[in-house]
C-alpha cells in the first residue's frame, strides 16, 4: 500500500489550500479514511476522518474551516482546507483508520507540506 499525499504549499491567514492523497490499494471503498496533521515536537493526529459512505468528522481544531471528501473510484481522498491559520501550519498524511481511529497502514506517505504564514 502506497499513499502519496500532493498540493500543500505556502499560504497566507485566511486563505485556502486543497490537498489531495492517492492511495494504491485494493479496495479503497472499504475503508474509512483519515486525515492526520504533524507538527514539530508533537505526535501525528487525526484531524479529518471519513467513512466508507461519505460521512465525515473533524477535529474541533479544523472544524468549519476543513472539509474532507473521497472518490473511490479514483483512490482520492481530498482535504479543502479555508480559513486557513497559522496553527494549520504542519505536514499533512493521510491513511486508512481502524475502529480506534488509527492509521492501518505502514509505510506512511511522505506527506505534504502546508505553512501558513504571513
Amino acid at each position: 500500500v502506497e499513499f502519496v499525499e500532493s498540493g500543500g504549499g505556502l499560504v497566507q491567514p485566511g486563505g485556502s489550500l486543497k490537498i489531495s492523497c492517492v492511495a494504491s490499494m485494493g479496495f479503497f471503498g472499504g475503508y474509512r479514511m483519515g486525515w492526520f496533521r504533524q507538527q514539530p515536537g508533537l505526535p501525528r493526529l487525526l484531524i479529518a476522518r471519513i467513512s466508507r459512505t461519505g460521512e465525515t468528522n473533524y477535529a474541533y481544531s479544523v472544524m468549519g474551516r476543513f472539509t474532507m471528501s473521497r472518490d473511490n473510484n479514483k483512490n482520492t481522498v481530498y482535504l479543502q482546507m479555508d480559513s486557513l491559520k497559522l496553527d494549520d501550519t504542519g505536514l499533512y498524511f493521510c491513511n486508512a483508520i481502524d475502529d480506534s481511529d488509527e492509521g492501518i497502514f505502514r509505510p506512511w506517505g511522505e506527506g505534504t507540506q502546508v505553512t501558513v504564514t504571513s
